[in-house]
């Protein structure tokens, strides 16, 4: 199997409807689109949003919508989605909106997408969650052949395409559409592979399951003679700076636990709904413990696997991650609970104070770090 390859990583942020305190849906996402500008400003790569319905958990039930307003405000900044939850949509209409949004941005497009795991948002919208993983790799195979430019058919168990259709509007053939599959657990490595689609994992995982997160799709890819080289490999990750670790841990124990009651509420977790459906088991036993996150004093390991710390500390835990084979780190400080003035304040040290050690693109922007050579390596 091949070895990674060791280049410059890629750093984007995550930009989602959220504030410690309630506000109109109107000013959050005039928020969203603002600090998207923020975020360009500093020389991010991408802007990336999340899909979700039916509760004040990052409240965004068309990514792609609100991304068509980034694209307006921030023509040249890639756009991405983490993740667009395929079974909730019919693909053709997927592929036309990627293909309309493709054209109206001159910034690629990062296009995750997942089966997603809220039971409430399925039942919501009459979608059996038993049917999740086959819906999904039918939608990613028709948005594909659709985005192809040329004319298709399609025969599945959930989707028809009985006539040949070509999609309009006419996808650029000289500006693909990047997809990426999100990993919920390890066991999607494989699936992800068998797909095509690069995995976007989640920090949630130690380092141990990660590797081996990674290791499974490349192994998996090669095997089925995929691509594996040049193709970036993201990890969702989140963010928040201090100037000391004991400051970042305390304001993670003070902010973090409003974001996983929150997680709490919306996935159901005390009633356990995936109980009984064979492929969400593993989420199942995931979700088990996220009540615990509630308690500050529970928070150690979390904070401890995300970019929760002094700039030294985090550019540490960016080159651990690098070395495990990550080269696109997706930060998200825009997190339910914390005050928009520490959000764009963590971005904005990380690009100043993180970034450049890794990245020619953020020293030429920022300046080096006063005494410290780049950390990985352009390959």
């Amino acid at each position: 199997m091949a070895e990674p390859s060791r280049r410059e990583p890629t750093f984007a942020f995550q930009a989602s409807p959220a504030s410690d305190r309630p506000e109109p849906d109107r000013a959050l996402y005039d928020d969203v689109v603002e600090f998207c500008a923020f975020g360009a400003g500093l020389g991010f790569e991408a802007a990336w949003m999340l899909e979700h319905h039916f509760s004040d958990y990052f409240p965004t039930p068309s990514p792609l919508l609100l991304l068509s307003h980034v694209a307006r405000a921030c023509p040249d900044l890639g756009l991405g989605t983490a993740v667009l939850v395929l079974p909730w949509h019919h693909p053709l209409r997927v592929a036309e909106e990627l293909a309309m949004l493709n054209i109206l941005t001159r910034g690629t497009l990062h296009i995750g997408v997942g089966r997603g795991t809220a039971k409430l948002e399925y039942d919501a919208f009459g979608v059996d969650m038993r049917e999740a993983r086959g819906r999904f790799a039918e939608a990613v195979r028709i948005i594909r052949a659709a985005l192809s430019g040329e004319p298709f058919t399609f025969e599945g168990r959930y989707y028809r395409v009985p006539d040949p259709i070509t999609l309009r509007p006419t996808p650029l053939a000289e500006k693909p559409v990047r997809f990426y599959g999100a990993i919920g657990s390890p066991g999607s490595a494989a699936i992800m592979a068998d797909l095509g689609l690069p995995p976007l994992c989640l920090s949630t995982f130690p380092d141990h399951l990660l590797a081996r997160i990674l290791h499974t799709w490349r192994a998996r890819a090669e095997e089925t003679g995929r691509a594996t080289a040049g193709v970036h490999l993201p990890v969702s990750i989140k963010l928040l700076v201090a100037d000391t670790d004991a400051e970042a841990q305390a304001l993670g124990r003070r902010y973090f636990p409003a974001y996983f009651e929150l997680q709490c509420r919306h996935y159901e977790v005390d009633r356990n709904p995936w109980e009984g459906i064979e492929d969400y088991k593993d989420f199942s036993r995931m979700f088990a413990n996220l009540r615990k996150l509630t308690d500050p004093e529970a928070l150690g390991p979390y904070l401890a696997m995300n970019l929760v710390g002094s700039p030294g500390t985090i550019r540490a835990r960016v080159a651990a991650l690098a070395a495990l084979g990550f080269d696109y780190f997706l930060v998200g400080s825009t997190t339910p609970g914390f005050p928009k003035s520490l959000q764009r304040e963590s971005l904005a040290r990380f690009a100043t104070e993180v970034a450049p050690a890794f990245s020619s693109a953020f020293r030429a922007r920022h300046g080096a770090l006063p005494g410290a050579a780049p950390l990985v390596a352009a390959g």
